[in-house]
């Protein structure tokens, strides 16, 4: 089933005189994971160990275990940091930052912008992290506070 933008659901949801009906007809498009079983979904989809994720993202081993098993709730930026870890394009990258209920990257935010370039670039987070420190930002799985 073909994946609907948020204007078509909302333009849906406009149009709706049954709400039960919008929920049935529109359930595959819901965000109905967790954080944890989403990033689970997500590691087998890409064929990555966790080790491989903690090694692509900067971020403590224990730390990033610990998101995988709900144990902790990790800022935006462990998760963008993640999303590189995980080899995630931008249209997973911002969907997981849905799912965590999170800001997705807003191009017009120049920290943002270059995180979504160098998503887009495939970079890796050491890359992305001297593309943020060269523009005065700050840098992605820096160590916790």
């Amino acid at each position: 089933m073909e994946t609907k933008s948020t204007d078509e659901l909302c333009h849906e949801i406009k149009a709706a005189t049954d709400i039960e009906d919008y929920l049935k007809t529109n359930q595959n498009n819901m965000l109905t994971h967790t954080l944890p079983q989403h990033l689970t979904l997500l590691l087998a989809r890409k064929g990555l160990s966790r080790a491989q994720v903690v090694r692509g993202s900067l971020l403590d081993r224990a730390y990033v275990y610990q998101i995988f098993s709900g144990e902790k709730t990790p800022s935006r930026d462990k998760l963008i940091a993640l999303a590189f870890g995980l080899r995630l394009t931008v249209t997973e990258t911002q969907r997981l930052l849905k799912i965590s209920c999170n800001r997705e990257l807003y191009a017009r935010d120049e920290r943002d912008a270059l995180i979504l370039y160098a998503l887009g670039q495939e970079m890796t987070v050491w890359d992305a992290n001297e593309l943020l420190f060269s523009h005065g930002h700050t840098a992605l799985g820096a160590p916790q506070e």
